[in-house]
């Protein structure tokens, strides 16, 4: 009797002591792994900053950009999951310092860029270093939270991406105009040579800061990996996960219905950040410097959206409709753009919506397939609907160039932004609530 009494106060009690130990390590991880993704991100797509000058400076075409930028993808996809594999033999740390290290020595090697296919090369090889390095987080994440801790700490950490464009667009705009000429160089081939610093620096601080597990980590009292290690094995699977092989992984439809789904989220993802200078432009703005401030507020929404929609997913455990509503907010944003014109508040507003609505799902997908997959198969798993969904990063730049090329304007390629996020959302219904909902 008296057992059962005390259970009440018990639970309460377990479950601050497991709090304030979560409370100490996202403290410890997050603003770091946060750092790290701002510096790959930045990496990732300056070349939208750079081609303010570049395309000129080259003379490249809209076409050559997109397919420049969008190869990246190509890359990406053939090692992500090679990559990802590796990471589950070697070590977190060791990778993820690996890759940062190296794709900071291919995005510095930008500086010599003269040709497109020496653009193109340079582009997949980034990819290439690049690839794991979300997937080997969000797997390297789920070591360390239990799934009903998930969406909020992974909306926290991607905080990243408009961190990196509230940052990035100002920093990446007065590079642009402070070092232009510097040496008898322009402006863009010093951002690619600056912006690349950051990522060498963080590479190497990751193998000495990083621990791969909880048991491992000598910031952690025995009792707090202790609780770490009870709240990870403590809510059992309420469905059938997917086998754990890799090839019955790939076999499973559910893997094609998720990574068509985050295809989805990528295309517009992209579109906009690829995308956005351009298009700040192109409603009478001047002046990298003042695009680059500009580009920061869509960012600031996004931010603010991403950390409340995610903390309101995991307090109410529902995961569909937080993916459904954002992306159908951001199809409106890319609508509203379409339209803007010359108008530059209704430009912002119609960015800013599309920032809000295309950063958010980001974040709140992968409590889909974490949901579902478990072991070698989570990282085979996460890492294959990572990698299909890239290869949107290869469409998405590469036919609005084509399409800026054909029609002389953005208007068809931000309807068609639009058009894909309303699929995607649609085919999130697809997906029975009962799987994916605590």
């Amino acid at each position: 009797m008296s057992d059962t009494l005390h259970a009440p106060g018990d639970v309460a009690q377990a479950q601050m002591i497991e709090d304030r130990t979560y409370r100490k390590v996202t403290l410890r991880l997050i603003p770091f792994l946060i750092l790290c993704y701002v510096a790959a991100y930045l990496d990732r797509v300056n070349i939208g900053f750079a081609k303010l000058q570049m395309l000129s400076d080259l003379q490249f075409s809209e076409t050559i950009y997109g397919l420049g930028a969008g190869v990246f993808f190509i890359g990406y996809f053939l090692f992500e999951v090679p990559s990802n594999l590796m990471m589950q033999r070697v070590g977190a740390k060791a990778w993820i310092a690996r890759i940062m290290v190296t794709w900071a020595l291919i995005s510095g090697a930008f500086f010599f860029v003269q040709t497109p296919t020496q653009f193109y090369v340079l582009r997949f090889l980034l990819g290439s270093a690049e690839a794991g390095f979300y997937p080997g987080i969000v797997l390297y994440l789920m070591q360390w939270y239990p799934a009903r801790r998930r969406s909020h700490v992974l909306a926290i950490f991607m905080v990243g991406i408009p961190l990196a464009g509230i940052i990035g667009g100002p920093l990446s705009g007065w590079i642009l105009e402070a070092f232009n000429g510097s040496h008898g160089h322009p402006g863009w081939r010093w951002l690619f040579l600056i912006e690349a610093l950051p990522s060498l620096v963080l590479g190497i601080a990751a193998f000495f800061y990083l621990e791969n597990r909880p048991e491992k980590a000598k910031w952690l009292t025995r009792e707090e990996a202790a609780i770490i290690a009870n709240a990870l094995d403590s809510v059992p699977p309420k469905h059938t996960r997917i086998s754990q092989t890799v090839g019955q992984v790939f076999r499973d439809p559910r893997m094609l219905l998720l990574a068509l789904i985050y295809f989805c989220v990528i295309m517009g993802q992209y579109g906009l950040t690829f995308w956005m200078p351009t298009l700040i432009k192109a409603s009478g703005v001047s002046g990298a410097l003042h695009i680059g401030v500009l580009s920061a507020i869509p960012f600031i929404f996004g931010a603010i959206a991403m950390v409340s929609c995610g903390r309101n997913s995991d307090r109410t455990g529902e995961r569909r409709w937080h993916l459904i509503v954002p992306m159908l907010v951001g199809a409106v944003g890319y609508a509203v753009t379409a339209g803007a014109g010359s108008n530059v508040p209704l430009a912002l507003l119609g960015l800013s919506l599309a920032a809000a609505g295309v950063l958010t799902p980001g974040p709140l997908f992968w409590a889909l397939p974490s949901a579902i997959l478990a072991g070698t198969g989570a990282a085979a798993g996460i890492a294959a609907i990572n990698a299909f969904a890239g290869l949107a990063g290869f469409v998405s730049p590469y036919l609005i160039g084509w399409l800026r090329d054909l029609t002389h304007t953005s208007v068809i390629a931000m309807y068609v932004s639009a058009g894909v996020l309303v699929v995607g959302a649609a085919m999130i219904l697809l997906i029975p609530a009962k799987l994916v909902n605590r």
